[in-house]
């Protein structure tokens, strides 16, 4: 099992679960989750998910991503992050940087979701410009590769997905 911790900028706990170690190919490593299971936000109450996905944790590059399973309505979500670290083979923790960018399965639109909340958490947390700048750097070119149906954003993560759906 993996445990995967997103942090906040100033270091508190955010969404966290534990999933299966599925493997690594060339995108980065990946994890998946059987329908059914739970995360948590920071010490709040567990919240189901109730269909499979897989979590891909790319190499020194500055998001995470996930895919969902049908039903959800979103099949491709990504969070901006700080690259992902591993501290032992078992946890794989980054920071959250607000701005997400998601494919929504009915109609195929990609969004640049929480702007408000990454502009709020410039000033709260004092993100310094060069975190901001890669950022909003990230975003956009997260943007273009899920509209454009780059790779592993296509269907790299299909036969990951099928260990666990």
């Amino acid at each position: 099992m993996v445990r995967v911790v997103y942090r906040k900028f100033d270091g508190a706990l955010h969404w966290h679960l534990s999933m299966r170690w599925l493997g690594e190919d060339d995108h980065g490593t990946w994890v998946g989750l059987e329908p059914g299971g739970t995360m948590r936000k920071g010490d709040g109450p567990d919240v189901p998910i109730p269909h499979a996905h897989v979590g891909l944790f790319p190499r020194n590059r500055w998001w995470t991503a996930w895919f969902n399973a049908e039903p959800d309505p979103i099949a491709v979500y990504c969070d901006v992050t700080t690259p992902p670290r591993w501290p032992s083979a078992s946890e794989v923790t980054m920071i959250d940087l607000d701005l997400d960018v998601s494919r929504w399965r009915d109609t195929g639109a990609v969004r640049v979701l929480d702007e408000d909340e990454f502009a709020e958490h410039q000033a709260r947390y004092g993100y310094p410009d060069g975190v901001v700048a890669q950022a909003e750097r990230t975003a956009r070119w997260l943007l273009a590769a899920v509209s454009d149906g780059d790779e592993p954003f296509a269907t790299a993560y299909r036969p990951w997905l099928a260990h666990v759906a």
